[in-house]
């Protein structure tokens, strides 16, 4: 059996109030306009999650809910306080926990980057996989019949994309 990962780093976020709370930052207008053409470039290309999880910051959750449209009503969503700034090991932890396929996972750098890399068995090609900037989207297939059966090392690419990537 084959699983599918879609590991998105939220979209590009707000530094306008400096005394605002980290967990409570929102999109700037580039992260609002990000996140939709992500979503059509994965619905365009059949990447349609069954499930998604994502931080609770309010960047994550702002971030798949401009997705949402493109990505179907019928898919479920919840919101884990444990991939907060995660590190890659704890992201796997969570995405052991899952149970559809394919799984939408929201979180941050520089755990999501870093998870994004130890997953895979050879890391595409683009510079910018390196850096993983907002918004970017890698997806990932696994050869496994479970997430809890799931490994670093063990997935491979099928795309990767960023804001940029995609003409606007």
């Amino acid at each position: 059996m084959t699983l599918r990962l879609i590991l998105v780093r939220h979209a590009k976020s707000s530094w306008d109030d400096p005394g605002q709370d980290d967990h409570d930052r929102p999109l700037n207008a580039r992260g609002r306009a990000a996140a939709p053409r992500i979503a059509e470039w994965l619905a365009a290309r059949g990447h349609v999650p069954a499930e998604v999880v994502a931080s609770t910051a309010r960047r994550t959750v702002e971030t798949w809910e401009l997705m949402a449209p493109a990505l179907g009503e019928c898919t479920v969503m919840r919101r884990d306080p444990a991939l907060y700034h995660a590190h890659a090991r704890r992201m796997l932890e969570v995405l052991r926990h899952c149970a559809a396929s394919p799984v939408l996972m929201l979180g941050h750098n520089p755990g999501i980057g870093e998870f994004a890399g130890r997953l895979l068995r050879k890391a595409p090609e683009s510079q910018r996989f390196k850096t993983y900037p907002t918004c970017a989207t890698l997806v990932a297939e696994f050869d496994a019949g479970d997430w809890s059966d799931v490994a670093f090392g063990t997935g491979r690419v099928v795309d990767f994309v960023t804001p940029r990537d995609i003409a606007s």
